[in-house]
């Protein structure tokens, strides 16, 4: 289009200067003509105005020619630098691809296989955080006047939550922690549990009362519990925590569950969500675990965990108990839940685009079916090489490296008896995790440590784990 356009100028200038110096060379001619009797000099002088002229034309012809030479130029070498830097943008972008046809291959066998293609998990996520926002609304009103626990707002934990999931889309569950916070009058301690039953760390919530006479702003809406007669209390007042939601002073994770339970159950014809699902409670001692289920049959899993925060950090304890040991109600389980989350979210927010990190925790986790490996044995060793790799390194074309980094890493942990917690004395651990002062320089958990315990074990898990891996690289 350029060009065209540049020949149509070209044209439309020759034609200016033919037909002006046409009318200037026809008026010098007349002109000569009518003087050539009486001065042949002037005639002479005509005639030589006639060849500047002509000249002149001349000239001016090719000056144009050679401008638009020079524009030609100049379009051809813009043209061909454009060109350049999208050959150069063409080979970054397919260097990935082209390198190792093979390899890229192998990863779409891989993604077709084992599902690797994260479910929707964030719009899940979405509507089950407005579910809790709007129960958690309806709670506030409701026990405004109660001495029940505050509820605050909750916190998306586990893989779902964190971007990826070993599980089948419909099996996947969305674990939320609720944590409790004292109502008016009463305090929360931790205290360390003396039973020494598991081998987590466990805690017991010690809840005690507390003046409400006194301070900067006391309470005259409330009787003190500690300052008013237990008949005025009786009469005036509904019942404490102690009373409700408590055995002895420790705060009662079964209590709180079935509570929590019980007001769901009442409050669901009041939440907007009624009208797009019917929802039932499913059984649990511990959590709040619910199954949505929309006309279509869809159907969406939701358990909710109550916590407790230990100070200000991201360190909580967890009313749900593992599954293979269930400590006494009033026991509660030291959870990384949330710092595990803050971490992912830490690495989305810092590796490249299309990082393959989450997709390479999905991969082993199919891959590692049947081992007897945990799944957070898993996680863990994949938040330690996410911190010894560079994050420019875990780029999606870098798949299967790291798949074999981790395979790799978990079969030395296998046959060292010893994986090292990752929050524990961990140097690399960034600013924006938020650990209790005595997490540094503590002696780290070992999550191998009943391997360590049990040769007998540890022999089984290397067999099965060399199996499985022998499976995945020829087996295929």
């Amino acid at each position: 289009m350029l060009i065209l356009f540049l020949l149509w100028l070209v044209q439309c200038l020759r034609h200016f200067i033919n037909v002006y110096l046409d009318e200037d060379l026809n008026q010098q001619r007349t002109e000569m003509m009518q003087e050539l009797a009486h001065r042949t000099v002037e005639q002479n002088v005509g005639s030589w105005g006639a060849v500047l002229w002509t000249a002149v034309q001349q000239c001016l012809f090719w000056a144009l020619a050679v401008s638009l030479m020079v524009l030609l130029a100049l379009y051809w070498w813009l043209r061909e630098g454009v060109r350049e830097v999208d050959n150069r943008r063409d080979s970054e972008s397919e260097e990935s691809e082209e390198e190792n046809p093979a390899e890229r291959n192998m990863i779409w066998l891989f993604s077709r296989r084992f599902q690797l293609s994260v479910p929707k998990l964030a719009s899940r996520r979405r509507v089950v955080q407005e579910l809790l926002s709007d129960l958690l609304r309806v709670s506030h009103n409701l026990f405004s006047d109660s001495f029940f626990p505050v509820l605050e707002p909750v916190i998306g934990v586990g893989s779902a939550c964190e971007g990826w999931s070993p599980h089948k889309e419909e099996d996947v569950v969305y674990c939320m922690f609720v944590p409790l916070k004292p109502p008016r009058g009463h305090a929360f301690h931790l205290e360390q549990d003396s039973t020494g039953e598991m081998p987590q760390t466990t805690m017991r919530v010690r809840v005690e009362l507390v003046c409400t006479c006194t301070g900067d702003q006391p309470d005259q809406n409330m009787l003190c519990f500690l300052h008013h007669s237990e008949q005025e209390l009786k009469r005036n007042q509904v019942a404490s925590l102690l009373h409700t939601l408590c055995t002895g002073p420790y705060l009662d994770g079964e209590k709180i569950a079935l509570w929590f339970q019980t007001f769901v159950i009442s409050a669901w014809s009041m939440m907007p969500q009624s009208r797009r699902y019917s929802m039932k409670v499913l059984p649990s001692c511990r959590s709040c675990k619910m199954k949505l289920m929309k006309a279509s049959g869809r159907s969406l899993f939701v358990e909710t965990v109550f916590s407790v925060q230990q100070g200000d950090s991201d360190i909580f304890l967890s009313s749900q108990p593992t599954e293979a040991q269930i400590p006494p109600s009033t026991t509660w389980l030291e959870s990384y839940a949330v710092a595990e989350a803050k971490f992912f979210r830490h690495v989305a927010m810092h590796a490249p685009p299309r990082s393959c990190h989450l997709k390479c925790l999905r991969l082993c986790a199919r891959i590692l079916e049947g081992s007897g490996l945990s799944i957070y044995a898993l996680k863990t060793t994949v938040m330690h090489l996410l911190t010894l790799i560079p994050l420019s390194e875990w780029q999606h074309r870098y798949l299967l490296m790291r798949v074999d980094d981790t395979m790799r890493y978990l079969r030395c942990c296998l046959e060292e008896k010893h994986l090292k917690h990752f929050f524990f004395d961990n140097e690399d651990m960034p600013r924006e995790i938020s650990l209790p002062p005595a997490f540094q320089g503590a002696q780290p958990l070992n999550l191998f440590q009943h391997l360590a315990q049990d040769p007998a074990a540890q022999t089984e898990a290397l067999k099965k784990f060399d199996d499985l891996q022998y499976h995945f690289y020829f087996g295929f």
